[in-house]
């Protein structure tokens, strides 16, 4: 099929980030996926199984509003995670799905959430302002029922809308922006964050 320029230019931002993250360590083997939506409210996404630091405009496809393909590739089975945050909030521009070893880790350690609380870097995530503050990261338990796991994370958000990202417990973390870039600012503040409490776990636990 024929695609759009917004296509290509999405395409390419989300092959960058994949190769970011990739050298982060944040993607192993095939895991992981990543969205960006466009002006008429379709997606770019990546298309299941492929290696995230690799991507070549030909991984990359194009799903509508539902997360049904329009090109006759494959997405992820977890695409309705993505396009239930483009649904509800209405600025979000791109999904970033990685399996960071710190946010793993942290899912196995914590119960239903992280809470991050007097950290400098916390500004590096949306509306804070202020190193004076507390952010709750939720984590779900994992699920292979997607459709379940996207109506659980959908009851958590009605209760608590300015959330910045989840976690999905032994699986990787989902945070989302009003771009890719800023997506990635998120991820990567997040992903520092966790690491200062798993450090502090651990010595608390000497």
């Amino acid at each position: 099929m024929s695609y759009s320029t917004d296509f290509y230019t999405a395409a390419q931002e989300l092959i960058a980030a994949g190769q970011f993250i990739d050298r982060k360590g944040w993607v192993p083997a095939t895991s992981g996926n990543f969205s960006a939506r466009l002006p008429d409210n379709t997606c770019a996404i990546t298309v299941s199984g492929k290696h995230k630091g690799q991507l070549t405009p030909s991984d990359i496809m194009l799903i509508d509003a539902l997360g049904q393909s329009l090109d006759g590739k494959t997405p992820s089975a977890e695409t309705l995670l993505h396009t239930h945050l483009y649904q509800r909030y209405p600025t979000t521009q791109a999904v970033l799905h990685p399996h960071c070893l710190s946010a793993t880790l942290i899912s196995k350690l914590w119960s239903d959430a992280v809470v991050l609380e007097d950290y400098e870097l916390l500004k590096a995530l949306p509306g804070i302002t202020t190193h004076a503050t507390q952010v709750r990261i939720p984590i779900f338990a994992n699920d292979q029922d997607i459709a379940r796991l996207a109506q659980q994370v959908d009851r958590y958000l009605d209760q608590h809308p300015a959330t910045c990202a989840y976690i999905i417990a032994g699986h990787g973390i989902y945070t989302w922006g009003n771009s890719v870039a800023a997506a990635l600012r998120h991820l990567e503040a997040l992903d520092f964050l966790f690491e200062c409490e798993l450090r502090l776990h651990r010595v608390k636990n000497q």
